[in-house]
């Protein structure tokens, strides 16, 4: 039995209500600049704030914040807090993190390996003439 054959009026209501589709809610996940990077960052295994901001760059303490407190709240990164002095937190991906970044996300990642030159230059050139009306 499939998910759509298990919940049929699911499946329904979300071609009449895009919306409130999974889809919507799993393309959230990259509507934030900063979370699959995060993500990405945290695939070779747990780290601290301050090693998650070294190995980014560019991120301010607050985005950080703001993007680790959100992963936490989908439920793909978890905090684990020692009592140790002084008080140790490290993030790691929880197994639903790391199904999206060694799926979705490497996806991803190949696909931009491949076209990512492609993608800039259609930017590029779209910036240098006037918007469609």
């Amino acid at each position: 039995m499939t998910e759509h054959s298990a919940h049929p009026e699911h499946s329904a209501h979300c071609y009449e209500l895009v919306a409130d589709c999974r889809l919507r809610a799993a393309t959230d996940l990259f509507a934030h600049t900063w979370d699959p990077v995060v993500l990405a960052a945290l695939r070779t295994g747990p780290r601290r704030r301050r090693e998650l901001r070294a190995a980014i760059g560019g991120i301010s303490d607050k985005v950080l914040t703001d993007t680790l407190r959100r992963l936490y709240a989908t439920g793909l990164v978890d905090r684990t807090a020692r009592a140790e002095a002084p008080p140790r937190v490290d993030y790691a991906l929880t197994g639903l993190g790391r199904s999206l970044v060694e799926g979705p996300l490497t996806a991803l990642g190949r696909w931009v390996l491949e076209h990512g030159d492609e993608l800039l230059d259609a930017q590029e050139r779209a910036a240098d003439r006037p918007a469609p009306e």
